[in-house]
């Protein structure tokens, strides 16, 4: 059966990524919906969308719609899914799902109670890097896990920038835009879950409101590991990796923090270095596939929800011991919302 979608946003990330992994997955693009009608039918002829849409309940209460992908600003996260969610849509939602724990927990509630699949966009876990990196670790080719670092500090285009440089009350900011992809990805390669944080943010003089750019830390894992991250929307000329060190081995991944199939992964060890073999599948069709599985009962999204809660709850940490200059307990974010 084909997967009929309606887009939640006229978005930067649909056009450029979402809306062909929707066609190479075999989903059809019903309708876009954007606050500004002209905006929408522009984004509707441009992308070969045949319907648009200027109000939430339009697009939910379309019966030619199974599915929806929300890709607005954050804080419309909450109430757009459990719209969605109440009126039978399954739902692919950009992260942070949310602004706050609690929101979260609701469209996951939501969810649950229409019988529908509510996933996270991480998109990284989708990589042939990050999964040949994850299957070393857990076949214990570098030995015990130690530490890990992530270096994601990239630069933030101009036509990107708007409300994730100046506008807090929408979740911008580096943190909830690239740390939590941090905490994902750590937690999918090292199978293992966050428990404590330390990090100090920077003003590099492309925020405003108080919105840090830039952002260094640690985070420390339930085993004793602990991951070095650093994250910003200021750094022109850096590339991005992604590095695991166990007591028998090392694993070295170069540029492979992206949206493109790109980048190497090393493995070292005693007998020397392996390169492991990537493929160069889409990112997002690979996600795109797993939530059209999930719509028919067969596995689960690459993300789930749960999985985009840990990444919440690791940011708003992240956050807390920058604002505080204290170490943060992550608690497990399930407990109180049971």
């Amino acid at each position: 059966m084909t997967a009929r979608w309606g887009l939640i946003g006229a978005s930067t990330i649909a056009r450029e990524w979402v809306i062909g992994a929707i066609r190479a997955t075999g989903g059809e693009v019903v309708s876009v919906m954007s606050a500004s009608p002209e905006r929408g039918r522009a984004y509707a002829a441009a992308n070969a969308i045949a319907n648009s849409a200027a109000t939430i309940d339009a697009i939910v209460s379309d019966p030619r719609i199974d599915a929806v992908y929300i890709s607005t600003t954050n804080e419309l996260h909450r109430d757009q899914a459990i719209a969605a969610a109440r009126a039978g849509k399954h739902v692919l939602c950009e992260k942070p799902l949310a602004l706050s724990l609690a929101d979260a927990h609701a469209m996951a509630s939501a969810a649950r109670e229409a019988g529908v699949v509510l996933a996270t966009n991480h998109h990284l876990r989708n990589a042939s890097s990050h999964r040949a990196m994850r299957a070393a670790v857990a076949a214990g080719r570098i030995g015990k896990v130690l530490s890990a670092r992530v270096f994601h500090a990239v630069y933030l285009p101009p036509h990107l920038q708007g409300w994730r440089l100046d506008r807090p009350d929408r979740g911008g900011g580096v943190i909830l835009d690239i740390t939590v992809h941090d905490a994902d990805t750590l937690r999918f390669v090292l199978g293992e879950d966050p428990v404590e944080v330390v990090a100090l943010s920077q003003d590099g003089g492309m925020g405003s409101q108080g919105l840090a750019d830039s952002v260094m830390g640690v985070i420390r894992f339930g085993s004793g590991a602990i991951a070095q991250f650093h994250d910003a929307f200021t750094t022109k000329y850096a590339g991005t990796g992604f590095e695991v060190h166990g007591t028998d081995g090392s694993l070295i991944g170069r540029d492979v923090m992206t949206q493109r199939a790109a980048g190497t992964v090393a493995l070292r060890t005693a007998a020397g270095e392996e390169q492991l073999p990537l493929d160069t599948r889409n990112l997002y069709e690979t996600a795109l596939e797993a939530f059209h599985a999930a719509m028919a009962g067969e596995g689960r999204p690459a993300a789930t929800a749960e999985d985009g809660i840990w990444s919440l709850a690791t940011g708003l940490a992240v956050a807390e011991a920058a604002r505080s200059g204290a170490a943060i307990r992550i608690e497990p974010p399930f407990r109180d919302f049971q």
